[in-house]
């Protein structure tokens, strides 16, 4: 019995169709999900969502959001999902290096809104990163 998969970005719905498996970032370590799975909903972190779908393990990286599991259905919820070819490396870097740079300069006990939302843009940057450096590898 295979899960159905949908991943919904704020711009779009990135993919939806039957999978074997899905292994996510859940904030409290890597969540692996199976057919049959017991119902929950968590929050997810920035990092990498595998799924295996005919066969073919699919890699992409997601930024932040929560995923609803249920025995047929994961829906996943999330401020980005992007593959490694959509990602530029070098303007990436560039986005996480200008956020780090404004994270340094601020106020933290002020100013706890931007540093949460700088936070999360280097994450999402990390996530892409790491997807992108090891799809070069293999």
């Amino acid at each position: 019995m295979p899960l159905v998969l949908d991943i919904v970005t704020p711009e779009k719905k990135f993919f939806s169709g039957q999978v074997e498996n899905v292994y996510l970032p859940g904030t409290e370590g890597e969540l692996g999900i199976l057919p049959g799975h017991v119902p929950l909903v968590t929050g997810i972190n920035p990092g990498e969502l595998r799924y295996l779908a005919d066969g073919k393990v699919e890699e992409l990286a997601i930024g932040a959001g929560f995923v609803e599991v249920t025995q047929e259905k994961v829906t996943v919820l999330t401020d980005l999902a992007v593959t490694d070819a959509e990602i530029d490396e070098a303007r990436v870097e560039e986005a996480m290096k200008r956020a780090e740079e404004a994270l340094s300069k601020i106020d933290h006990s002020e100013n706890a809104e931007e540093v949460a939302t700088l936070q999360a843009a280097i994450g999402k940057s990390m996530a892409q990163l790491k997807l992108k450096r090891k799809r070069r590898q293999i």
